[in-house]
């Protein structure tokens, strides 16, 4: 994938790592930041309504960062939901792991 940076990152595959472990996303507004994995099964309460079974990272972002991928090594996370903070203060950013995203609509990731 080629994150906001410029930077290429090369995706292996889609291993759920465990909690603990250092974590990067990609994002529109701020580029690539990183740091790790706090919670798993997290349910947050945006103004738009409440979303189920996130996971939580302190990984800072801002407006305009949802939607971006998540990574871990060279292992695809997750889709990054929204948060709190930003990148100058730090922050916790939330993302939806990708695994049940592709089983969901019976997609797979298609490594090149």
């Amino acid at each position: 994938m080629e994150g906001y940076n410029g930077y290429w990152y090369y995706v292996r595959g889609s291993a759920q790592v465990p909690v603990g472990s250092g974590v990067c996303r990609s994002g529109s507004t701020t580029g690539m930041w990183c740091n790790y994995i706090q919670a798993r099964n997290q349910t947050v309460n945006y103004p738009q309504g409440v979303v189920y079974n996130l996971t939580r990272t302190n990984v800072c972002a801002q407006p305009g960062d949802s939607g971006g991928s998540s990574l871990s090594s060279n292992q695809a996370q997750g889709v990054t939901s929204g948060g709190s903070g930003n990148c100058s203060t730090g922050g916790t950013t939330y993302y939806q792991e990708v695994n049940p995203i592709l089983s969901a609509y019976g997609l797979s990731l298609i490594l090149t």
